[in-house]
């Protein structure tokens, strides 16, 4: 059982949880994720790490409540526990196994969409931690969809706000302030790193691929069980068929196949929307005195 240890409200539907788990904290790294499983009749919800700290013992996930699973973690509250939380899962991202000199010589560009703001802040905290300054993008529909403003802003070199309804920020999608940044400002960026909608990715991949600009996008949104067993976040990543919760979640944004992904990330629509559906449906009985 793994306890709550705090909860936030972040934005409608959104929130944080800090979990105590320290044998995930103590081995968490950037880019990596874990399996969350709420109670006995739970699935298994893979997370990006938010955040962990080694001493409290803490790890920090982000969760957007959106179908029953998330729904029910909502429910969650501080003092309350999880049946499960395993991790850290997947391939820590790449960087943290380069040089550190090598690394200051290079110029990054993180650009995170809506949730994708989670798990964007480990890793410039750990640019940060290691003395080098990156820029950040942080883009949501509107203003009160922006999350973790603040704490990405305290470690990052330039933060950039981005919303769709122009609420907040640059009036327009992250991909029109990249242009911004690069062709009107001059910026110059050796590697972007994308996370977010599969959409979002798909066009910053297309884009940067266009300004001859490096790019890795992270695969988490097609994850379902954690192992790779169920087939589902299977992907073609160049001539290869990778899966994303174990070789990944990170991969080479211009050698994503995002197409397959998209459709992949599609095939249990259906299957969510019936469940979501149930779920709401038993919790109009319990509430109702029904069971």
């Amino acid at each position: 059982m793994f306890k709550i240890v705090e909860k936030k409200n972040l934005a409608p539907n959104i929130f944080s949880m800090d979990i105590l788990a320290p044998r995930v904290a103590e081995s968490a790294m950037p880019g990596q994720f874990v399996i969350v499983i709420a109670d006995e009749e739970g699935e298994r919800v893979p997370l990006t790490i938010c955040d962990y700290d080694k001493e409290k013992g803490t790890v920090t996930i982000v969760v957007q409540s959106m179908g029953c699973s998330t729904k029910k973690m909502a429910k969650f509250n501080e003092g309350d526990y999880f049946k499960d939380f395993v991790g850290p899962l997947g391939q820590p991202s790449e960087y943290v196994n380069e040089d550190i000199d090598k690394l200051r010589n290079e110029k990054y560009l993180f650009v995170a969409g809506g949730v994708g703001a989670a798990p964007v802040f480990p890793q410039v905290r750990w640019f940060h931690e290691n003395g080098i300054d990156v820029d950040v993008i942080v883009g949501a529909k509107n203003k009160e969809m922006i999350i973790l403003e603040d704490k990405i802003k305290g470690v990052s070199g330039n933060l950039y706000i981005a919303t769709d309804d122009g609420s907040y920020g640059f009036n327009g999608m992250v991909t029109g302030l990249i242009e911004e940044l690069v062709k009107k400002e001059g910026k110059h960026y050796d590697k972007v790193v994308a996370i977010g909608p599969m959409i979002m990715m798909k066009f910053v991949s297309k884009l940067t691929e266009e300004l001859g600009i490096d790019t890795i996008v992270s695969l988490n949104p097609i994850m379902v069980d954690g192992t790779g067993m169920c087939g589902a976040c299977r992907v073609t990543v160049g001539d290869e068929t990778k899966f994303a919760c174990v070789d990944g979640p990170e991969f080479d944004g211009h050698l994503v196949d995002f197409d397959e992904a998209l459709k992949r990330q599609a095939q249990y629509k259906n299957e969510e929307c019936k469940k979501n559906e149930d779920y709401e449906c038993k919790c109009k009985q319990r509430k109702g005195g029904v069971n």
